[in-house]
């Protein structure tokens, strides 16, 4: 709707004699009385969407007035209605996305309303990225031997996507094969401003269904990851509402030292935001430093706002961000009328110190960044390089509760040996990949790591033939660069061959061990490491039997492949035997600055990158075979895949019965601190022995064709029985081992009776029996991917509260989208100051139709003695659009109700 609130619809020059219009921030400003030149850029964005917007009914005066009037320390109160451009998914969260949306056309049909009612309003570009698996690797033909099984394995899921492109008009798709959706984000999709017809231009913003998709903010454009819940609702013309977020500026200084790289720099800054305490909280990067960043630098940073905590990692646009654009083939028109329209609205270029009112300051000299490593479980736990050795010798004999692996030095000295002959030992490097997203934005790291290829072959060093080696970059366009600078061969030498164009190591698609290999760790619970150049190495992701994940640039991913080993410091000690036996050490192959300065003209060439995405809408012969059906209403055909979502089975337009308090709930799990959305959420491999392996087995399925759970994302009856079922989860109501150690694994007590079963059996018993449950947690519960199944599995689970110290921003929204309640202990009460152990019954008093956001509920705790405990917890619903989620029962029955009745 055009407009013209407070005079603000301007006109500003565009390329030529050609003008357009837009939304003036200075003219807001100037009317209102209020100095917009000192809000926060990524601020100003959003409130030029509230502005733009306006239209007295879901954005309104005062909500533009609000955050007009953001201070910097004020309370956090205003709800703020943020209407994205557009809406990203890649294909693990975007089936089930999907899958709703063909479910709400089955609502439709079946009232009697036409089912294109059910339409995004928004673009929405899916990117299949997540589906492929490096099962070949270190020979010739991998990268198609791979590609070929991912089709195979997911044709079903690819129908259905077929047919979302022919049914919806918005929905489009970037077949498999051309990177990940972050770096096409970045590449390809992202405009920089949006026209609409009236000639009314408006920036670049967006929600995305991956936690990730924070890189964007490099360039510039505000956006964050969200649930696909949450997603599907922007989508259908819903605001992303959120409360006033706080924001911290961090002032970057000088310039990083010879050796150090943009790696290095996102683990210093993600271990400096931690300490911080961002979550939930906009960053903006502002001073010289900035200035001085590359703009895949800024990505890379901007990519790891999740592992930070933070909303977003946000970058202003200058000119750096200009030359991105013409080094990535945008059309001149697009990239004038990007640049005239954030001078037009004064937020072009990076703030000077003092320039703006932040809520807090934090100051980082680049100088002082030095290489480094995060892990061996936390992508936050920064190691410097000369510390890693020391660092997991003392890890491998600390208790499980101190982050240690509860060992003994005799066993970090004992070699062990497969059944064909391989020598294995704790600390051995198995898994070594250049893999996608946090790296891949970024030319100078993957330059860096094939000069560093380049002279190891040179010198004479090999990477072990046991060791699974990987490059999956994130665009096409990355082996261009490096073929054209001669550098590929010479990773491939190494084993580094292109095995894929896709999320692959980081998302645990990295494959499986060699069965010798598995056997031996296992037999001998081995602490076996993978050095990766992504951005997460919780517990289980990368591989179920390697325990220590680091995660480092791509020039210490392939020397640490050549290393072979953890136990080694490769600052000292030589890296391994080279031409004539004669020692090499990191030094003598690291790659100077100036080397990789000097080829990254390769690397921002806009005709490879414009014959690049010209491609996009070609089919590929692989994505040419596969048919998708036709229709605007799903038929829903028999599958293992894609099944009809229950979260309609009783969908009525009037709402259900009255909120009303919980009562004699059982607690189905109680967890520790960091329960990550990995530990919660179906991922990684199906085991034959798990409730979903079996499902899987007696509906037909053998075991070599199970896939993984994120493939499976499209049906629920995998899905449900893979939720709270990650091999190294450790429910607290089990019983701890003989030596103090926990069990690990998907298993409960169901009580009274005291049986030791899995969860989803638990679970299903507490339903069948009318017994609602609740899980109990420590901080940060839900870290981690924005995986919208952690919420919709424990939905399904018939979970009706989770009650925990602290949330992560994302899932804890999730979990209110799909109907269940968010608590928060108080104070210094939890699990354990309550005494709580899993063999009581549970109240949550004080729900009614009047509840309002944050507000105080009672927690009664009934124990087996006969004493009755009670507690205040915050109710987590934040915002007043949440309690109307709550009320609907959820964020997908509201949105279905108002388009249903429009």
């Amino acid at each position: 709707m055009v407009h013209n609130l407070y005079k603000t619809l301007k006109e500003f020059n565009l390329y030529g004699d050609k003008k357009g219009k837009f939304y003036s921030l200075p003219q807001l400003g100037k009317v209102l009385g209020v100095k917009v030149d000192r809000l926060p850029i990524s601020i100003r964005i959003v409130l030029e969407s509230i502005l733009r917007n306006y239209d007295g009914n879901k954005v309104n005066e005062v909500h533009v007035k609000q955050l007009l009037n953001w201070k910097p320390n004020a309370d956090r109160i205003d709800e703020i209605p943020f209407v994205v451009a557009r809406v990203v998914l890649q294909d693990f969260t975007g089936v089930p996305l999907l899958a709703d949306l063909a479910a709400m056309r089955n609502v439709a049909e079946r009232m009697g309303t036409n089912p294109k009612r059910i339409e995004p309003l928004v673009p929405v570009d899916l990117v299949v990225d997540h589906s492929i698996t490096i099962d070949h690797f270190r020979e010739k033909k991998a990268l198609d031997l791979n590609m070929e099984l991912e089709f195979s394995r997911n044709n079903e899921r690819y129908q259905f996507m077929k047919w979302g492109m022919q049914a919806f008009e918005t929905f489009g798709v970037v077949q498999p094969g051309y990177g990940i959706v972050h770096q096409i984000n970045l590449e390809y999709l992202a405009p920089g401003v949006h026209k609409k017809d009236d000639n009314v231009y408006y920036p670049d913003s967006l929600v995305g269904t991956d936690s990730h998709t924070t890189m964007i903010n490099g360039i510039g454009v505000v956006g964050w990851g969200v649930g696909g819940i949450e997603a599907e609702a922007a989508m259908l013309g819903q605001p992303v509402y959120f409360l006033t977020p706080d924001v911290i500026g961090v002032e970057l200084k000088g310039h990083l030292r010879e050796g150090v790289t943009a790696t290095d720099l996102v683990l210093t800054i993600t271990e400096m935001m931690r300490h911080e305490k961002v979550v939930g909280k906009f960053v903006e990067f502002f001073g010289d430093g900035t200035e001085n960043l590359t703009l895949p630098d800024r990505a890379t940073i901007a990519n790891m706002a999740p592992e930070y905590g933070a909303t977003m990692g946000f970058f202003p646009v200058d000119e750096k961000t200009i030359d991105y654009f013409q080094g990535t083939g945008r059309e001149k028109s697009e990239i004038d009328a990007f640049a005239s329209y954030f001078k037009a609205q004064k937020i072009f270029g990076v703030p000077k110190t003092g320039d703006i009112d932040y809520t807090k300051v934090v100051t980082l000299d680049l100088d002082s960044v030095s290489p480094s490593l995060a892990g061996p479980k936390r992508p936050q736990d920064r190691i410097e390089i000369s510390n890693v050795k020391s660092t997991f010798e003392k890890l491998f004999t600390k208790p499980i509760a101190e982050n240690g692996f509860n060992k003994t030095v005799e066993q970090l000295n004992t070699t062990y040996q497969t059944s064909n002959g391989i020598n294995v030992k704790n600390g051995d490097v198995l898994i070594a990949a250049i893999t996608s997203c946090t790296n891949t934005s970024n030319p100078s790291v993957l330059l860096a790591a094939g000069l560093l290829a380049k002279k190891a072959v040179e010198a004479g060093l090999k990477v072990a033939p046991h060791i699974k080696t990987s490059l999956a970059p994130g665009s096409r366009v990355v082996t261009e660069y490096l073929q054209s600078a001669n550098l590929l061969s010479y990773l491939e030498m190494l084993g580094f061959g292109v095995t894929a164009y896709g999320c692959t190591t980081c998302i645990g698609n990295a494959g499986d061990l060699t069965p010798e290999l598995n056997d031996v760790i296992i037999s001998n619970d081995i602490v076996t490491a993978a050095v990766l150049s992504g951005n997460r190495n919780f517990e289980a992701r990368i591989h179920p039997n390697i325990r220590a994940n680091f995660l480092a640039s791509p020039p210490l991913v392939v020397a640490y492949a050549i290393c072979g080993s953890i136990t080694r410091d490769i600052t000292t000690q030589p890296l391994g035997k080279g031409n004539g036996g004669r020692d090499i050490y990191l030094s003598n192959i690291w790659p100077s600055s100036h080397e990789v300065q000097q080829l990254m003209k390769f690397a921002m060439d806009a005709k490879t990158f414009k014959e690049n995405y010209d491609s996009v809408k070609t089919p590929s012969p692989l994505w040419a075979r596969v048919k998708g059906s036709k229709g605007q209403v799903y038929n829903w055909p028999e599958s293992t895949y894609i099944a009809k979502p229950p979260f309609f089975e009783n969908f009525t337009i009037e709402l259900k019965p009255k909120i009303q308090s919980i009562i004699g709930a059982r607690a189905l799990g109680i967890f520790g601190d960091s329960v990550t959305t990995d530990h919660i959420s179906p991922a990684g491999s199906i085991k034959e022995t798990s409730p979903a392996g079996k499902w899987l087995l007696e509906n037909g399925v053998l075991q070599k064709n199970f896939n993984s759970y994120g493939s499976r994302r499209g049906n629920h009856e995998v899905m449900v029985r893979g939720t709270f079922a990650n091999i190294r989860i450790k429910n607290l109501m089990i019983p701890a081992k003989f030596d103090g150690s926990r069990v690990e694994g998907g298993l409960t007590i169901h009580q009274p009776s005291g049986k030791q079963l899995s969860i989803y059996d638990t679970a299903m018993m507490y339903m069948a029996e009318s017994t609602p449950s609740i899980v109990f947690a420590g901080e940060e519960y839900g870290t981690g991917s924005s995986r919208d199944w952690a919420a919709k599995g424990t939905q399904l689970l018939g979970v009706k509260a989770v009650v925990a110290r602290s949330f992560e921003r994302i899932h804890r929204s999730n979990l209110v989208g799909m109907g269940v309640l968010p608590l928060q202990f108080k104070s210094e009460d939890s699990v354990d100051s309550l005494n709580i152990t899993g063999n009581e019954t549970f109240d949550i008093q004080g729900l009614t139709e009047k509840i309002k956001p944050q507000q105080d509920l009672t927690l009664v705790i009934h124990r087996k003695s006969g004493e009755i405990k009670k507690v205040l917890v915050l109710l987590r619903i934040d915002t007043p659009i949440e309690v109307d989620y709550y009320k609907h029962g959820g964020i997908l029955p509201f949105v279905l109700r108002q388009l249903l009745v429009a």
